[in-house]
């Protein structure tokens, strides 16, 4: 009889280079840039000073690359794994190959779409490498392209 974590390898490994469903879009607001700017003591002026970001490189304020690589796992509606049975939780072990191709300029709508690219057992757990890519409503270029690495605790 297969094991939970043996099940959940084979559930998993059926949808590698499946791409999922898009996340719900979400809106990048000056005041997320802002709040963000303040945790983490980032307060470059093409986030945070909109009059001067209007006439830098960009003709806007842009979200930093941490602020996009933070909550492109938690958008709304993302899709996520699917229930696993014997699942006690979900550690972020880490980033694999994070690009940021495209700036994501303030009030610009963002969404995630995920892909399973490999999945290992490690020991009781099992090592989840999921691409996951931000896309900018309206753009072709992404905001940013990132290997996200779960281990998932049986």
């Amino acid at each position: 009889m297969a094991t939970a974590l043996e099940n959940a390898q084979e559930t998993l490994a059926a949808k590698i280079d499946q791409p999922g469903a898009p996340s719900d879009w979400f809106e990048i607001t000056q005041d997320r840039i802002n709040d963000f700017a303040d945790a983490t003591m980032d307060h470059q002026w093409i986030h945070v000073d909109p009059e001067r970001a209007k006439a830098g490189p960009f003709g806007a304020p842009i979200a930093h690359g941490q602020l996009t690589l933070s909550v492109l796992s938690f958008l709304p509606g993302a899709e996520g794994l699917p229930n696993l049975e014997g699942m006690k939780m979900g550690i972020n072990y880490g980033w694999n190959k994070v690009r940021f191709p495209s700036p994501v300029p303030v009030g610009a709508q963002i969404r995630t779409i995920g892909c399973i690219k490999s999945v290992e057992p490690k020991g009781a757990m099992l090592e989840v490498v999921n691409e996951l890519t931000v896309e900018i409503k309206g753009q072709t270029k992404p905001a940013c392209v990132a290997e996200s690495v779960l281990r998932i605790v049986f």
